[in-house]
């Protein structure tokens, strides 16, 4: 049975049909664009031995499809009792429809041939069990061209697990993090720039054109991975695989440029001859352009050259050396943003105090609220709002702690600082340069001053206060680590992601003292200065505070940010890095992490990578990551107060015991 269908509820032009066998022409003509591949939405039927291929444009969402179209439904009277209906056709293991989607790729054979193959996957949240999926795929295996493979995509964990029973010659299939692994081109972070490509095949390029040229507000940078300390610039392309949480994504966040992976930029490069040339680039979820001008642009510098940023004035008096414990939120102004969260957050996992479900109470039209979301994360039936909250307290408790250690005061940089003539000398240069642009001089006078800074013997009264920080981490022959805390970070429009230096491997009173200076020079580094004052920030309002914590060895350790970076609306994603051993190397990009996404609204998470370790967690420590992506959720509600879906940016470890802790919790750049 063919039927086109059509009516006055759907635009005239509608294509969509219903029982016909799919060919690659009727899926070209039904199809959209999602994530650069070509889509097609399809709905099987199971009490009429049917399926519907739905056209894209005329058709967004399945579940409006199936109420309006094939029950009859009024859409208010979905929307009224949407939760519901989902369950009907997402949950429910008799459920009369099943819901998923089509879409085309190439890739290559043994031979070097290009193959064309479609894949079929369910939404994220499906929770298909092993034989209905098995059902799914061979229906919709039965209906399309035979000369086309079709291979299943488990959508999460789940179904990766229930189809672990039954054979790959009954259900081929492909797994998330595989076929994200074959992607020629990914969207990192989406917009758009006109400017002028500069090409570097190699690092070693990139450091002398940076060196002895100088890159520029107009330039796109491409090369396989920036560098942390690339300067401010139009665009940035990487034709190697990195993270969407690496340090230059979240640059690229904070400065609201586009980035992207493109793996086979050198050929685009040599055919169109785009190295120096005038371009147009584009990111976006659906696809990544890149086009050459026909001549040079006429282009005003960019707003960020106007950006004037104030910080509130730090208080400067005689404070102490202080417990990690003993801060709250609005002592970011005495020991910096970093260790004034850390405080806080010692604060709400203590206390218990907190309203953690703030995030679920905003309406999501048209829903009220996701509270029956989370009371089901939580496993709770119908909680009232205060028991709710106290469960969300409790379960955020149970699931995280807070690091152990000391803050000092911005007081003491100050005192280290006025003790020396040279550095004061150094410092009123450095002013100078600054207010006549003298950028010639610039990296230089940083330089010279980090050397001061270093090597200066610190003030006896001072070297004493930072010595109470060993009896309470680590003892006088233990491991710190030694943290960056400036008032001049995790701003908005100035996140300083990377810009400070961390040390940690510290041990004993003279190597803290060496690592304190170290921690307080890099206030001063040549691309922090620059960043800084490309955006106004004055010299004379920047200080740095110092964060000292016993090392704890770590089993696993990464970052998650709450959201999916590539994907702005989509309120229920967070997106977790991570790799065995402590998170810096994540941080610091020098591995290729381990990559995931957890629904922290309907459940569920699913591999989008497995990194350069090549090996899959097991499925216990992957629930445990789903319970640290919803605790990072729940913290949201506290730590972005003011607008709760501003995603937080969090560094956590997890121990050798299985516990997790956070390290690091700030706003992640948007």
């Amino acid at each position: 049975m063919t039927q086109l269908l059509t009516g006055a509820a759907e635009p005239a032009t509608d294509r969509t049909v219903v029982g016909e066998n799919l060919s690659l022409p009727l899926f070209r003509t039904l199809s959209g664009v999602l994530a650069g591949h070509p889509y097609l939405k399809v709905v099987v039927d199971r009490a009429e031995n049917t399926w519907h291929l739905l056209d894209t444009a005329a058709h967004p969402f399945h579940v409006n499809y199936i109420a309006t179209r094939v029950l009859g439904m009024d859409l208010t009277a979905l929307d009224a009792d949407l939760d519901a209906f989902n369950a009907s056709v997402y949950t429910d293991p008799g459920r009369r429809f099943l819901l998923g989607v089509l879409s085309l790729h190439t890739d290559e054979d043994a031979d070097g041939r290009e193959r064309t193959f479609l894949v079929l996957e369910t939404t994220e949240a499906d929770t298909m069990h092993g034989e209905l999926l098995a059902h799914f795929y061979e229906f919709v295996r039965a209906r399309v061209d035979g000369r086309l493979p079709l291979l299943l995509k488990p959508a999460n964990h789940g179904q990766e697990e229930e189809l672990a029973a039954i054979s790959e010659q009954r259900v081929p299939r492909i797994l998330s993090h595989e076929l994200f692994g074959s992607r020629t081109r990914t969207p990192l972070n989406p917009g758009e720039a006109t400017g002028q490509l500069r090409y570097f095949r190699t690092h070693d390029a990139y450091t002398a054109y940076a060196t002895e040229t100088g890159l520029g507000w107009a330039d796109i940078v491409a090369m396989p991975c920036l560098p942390d300390d690339v300067p401010r610039v139009a665009g940035f392309l990487n034709t190697a695989p990195i993270t969407p949480l690496s340090h230059t994504n979240v640059l690229a966040s904070g400065w609201g440029i586009p980035n992207a992976i493109v793996r086979d930029l050198e050929q685009l490069v040599e055919k169109d001859g785009l190295d120096g040339a005038w371009v147009r680039y584009r990111v976006r979820e659906d696809g990544i352009t890149l086009e050459r001008l026909g001549h040079e642009p006429d282009l005003r510098p960019p707003a960020w050259h106007r950006q004037r940023i104030r910080l509130d004035p730090p208080l400067l008096e005689d404070v102490p050396v202080l417990a990690l414990h003993r801060l709250r939120g609005a002592d970011r102004d005495r020991y910096g943003t970093k260790a004034a969260n850390l405080g806080e957050l010692h604060h709400v996992l203590d206390s218990r105090t907190a309203d953690l479900t703030a995030f679920y109470g905003r309406p999501r039209p048209p829903r009220e609220d996701l509270y029956g979301h989370l009371a089901a994360r939580l496993g709770l039936h119908a909680p009232s709002l205060p028991e709710l909250r106290s469960a969300a307290a409790d379960f955020v408790a149970a699931t995280v702690g807070a690091p152990e250690g000391v803050a000092l005061p911005f007081a003491l940089q100050q005192h280290f600082l006025a003790s020396s003539p040279a550095i004061q000398q150094g410092i009123g240069k450095l002013k100078m340069a600054l207010e006549l642009d003298a950028g010639d001089v610039l990296d230089s006078l940083c330089l010279q001053l980090q050397h001061l800074i270093r090597h200066t013997p610190v003030p006896e009264p001072v070297a004493r206060q930072i010595g109470q920080a060993l009896p309470a981490t680590a003892g006088s022959r233990g491991r710190l680590v030694v943290r960056s805390s400036s008032n001049a970070e995790d701003l908005p429009g100035f996140s300083a992601a990377g810009v400070y230096d961390s040390v940690t491997t510290a041990r004993g009173t003279g190597e803290l003292l060496d690592a304190v200076r170290q921690v307080w020079a890099s206030l001063l580094s040549p691309r922090g200065v620059r960043l800084r004052h490309q955006v106004g920030i004055s010299l004379d309002d920047t200080y740095m505070g110092v964060i000292v914590q016993e090392y704890v060895p770590a089993s696993l350790g990464g970052v998650l940010v709450t959201c999916d970076p590539t994907r702005r609306q989509d309120f229920r994603n967070v997106y977790l890095n991570c790799f065995p051993g402590s998170p810096e190397q994540v941080v610091e990009g020098s591995v290729l992490p381990q990559q995931y996404l957890y629904n922290t609204v309907e459940g569920g998470g699913r591999t989008v990578s497995l990194g350069s370790r090549g090996d899959e967690l097991s499925a216990a420590t992957r629930a445990r990551l789903a319970d640290l992506s919803l605790a990072g959720r729940l913290l949201q509600s506290h730590f972005s107060a003011s607008d709760v879906d501003r995603p937080l940016d969090i560094e956590w470890l997890m121990t050798d015991r299985g516990d997790f802790r956070l390290v690091q919790i700030r706003p992640y750049a948007l």
